[in-house]
């Protein structure tokens, strides 16, 4: 096995996923907002390191989505945060694109930027202790989109990334993220998410990139944010795994899916059912952001300095996880 293909593996055996604490100070300032909470480098950085310091990240996390001043910060004990993190025994990794702008040519689209001067940052990020990076291309849903414009150039974009990050040493997620929102059905989202996940490898694969070294980041299989339509968790379950099965090479070892939107109990028993119903040899886990930090958050906000009381809202959602990772979880076990 290469070192890539080990790397990806330990990052998601046995249950573990990955923490996506990569939130743009942008982002990360309207979601400290959201709960009244200062936005300054230090109120972020605790957070952050909060979580990163808890006991779910040796028994749950197998790896750490960063931002690039995060990657770069040192914590309250004097670590730099990739130490922290690999002290606890998870993987450090580090978001590399810089962004999703319009498409020349489909303005209502977007293309993910950055891959100027990529192959400088990634030694950088490398020297920093990366050991796995992501990017991340989003495809808007309706009838029109996404137009094979952006499916090709997104594709495109994520595979010269992977190549580059292998290059490095390093393991590259790929993320081709469709996103929810809408009033498509769960059948126009399966088409769509298929052809996107088709493309991607047709890429990836034209660019001689090592599909046992990367791990694929997809959606799940969703009706719209408006859409009348009901499906059950079940049918979630069942039309995702099709699609990974049709759309997806064999040698990829593990796909950690994103919330993109979903509650927390939502993206947990979803997670729990694919896992189930799994008939692939795919290790299917979670790379969550919101799905796994908002209860911490919402916590964390009314006392900054409860340490303990945050790590323990933040241990359970991720135990939550980690055991839907392995189809154990239930409702009854939520608090």
């Amino acid at each position: 096995m290469s070192d890539l293909n080990n790397i990806a593996i330990k990052i998601l055996e046995n249950g573990k996923g990955i923490l996506a604490a990569d939130e743009s100070t942008g982002t990360m300032t309207k979601r400290l907002d959201s709960v009244n909470v200062p936005s300054t480098s230090e109120n972020r950085l605790l957070f952050r390191e909060t979580l990163f310091s808890s006991s779910s990240m040796t028994e749950c996390i197998g790896g750490v989505i960063l931002y690039d001043e995060t990657i770069k910060q040192v914590s309250s004990n004097k670590n730099k945060i990739p130490e922290l993190i690999s002290k606890m025994g998870a993987a450090p990794g580090i978001k590399v694109d810089t962004g999703a702008k319009a498409l020349a040519g489909s303005p209502d689209e977007k293309i993910t930027e950055g891959l100027d001067g990529l192959r400088e940052r990634l030694k950088e990020y490398y020297k920093l202790g990366a050991k796995f990076t992501k990017w991340r291309g989003v495809y808007n849903i309706s009838k029109d989109y996404p137009s094979k414009l952006s499916i090709h150039s997104n594709a495109h974009a994520l595979a010269r990334y992977s190549a580059l990050v292998q290059e490095c040493g390093m393991v590259p997620i790929v993320e081709p993220e469709v996103l929810m929102d809408g009033e498509h059905s769960d059948k126009d989202c399966y088409n769509k998410t298929s052809e996107v996940i088709q493309k991607c490898f047709e890429e990836l694969i034209l660019h001689k990139v090592d599909l046992k070294g990367i791990i694929l980041k997809p959606n799940m299989i969703l009706p719209g944010n408006k859409s009348k339509d009901n499906i059950s968790s079940e049918e979630i379950a069942k039309l995702t795994l099709k699609c990974l099965k049709n759309s997806v090479p064999s040698e990829v070892p593990g796909i950690a899916f994103l919330s993109g939107g979903q509650s927390e109990i939502e993206a947990t028993e979803n997670l729990n059912l694919i896992n189930k119903y799994n008939n692939t040899n795919f290790i299917l886990s979670f790379s969550y952001g919101r799905a796994l930090q908002q209860s911490a958050l919402k916590f964390w906000s009314k006392d900054i300095n409860n340490i303990e009381g945050t790590q323990r809202v933040f241990n359970h959602r991720a135990k939550m996880n980690t055991l839907a990772a392995q189809g154990k979880w239930s409702r009854e076990l939520e608090i």
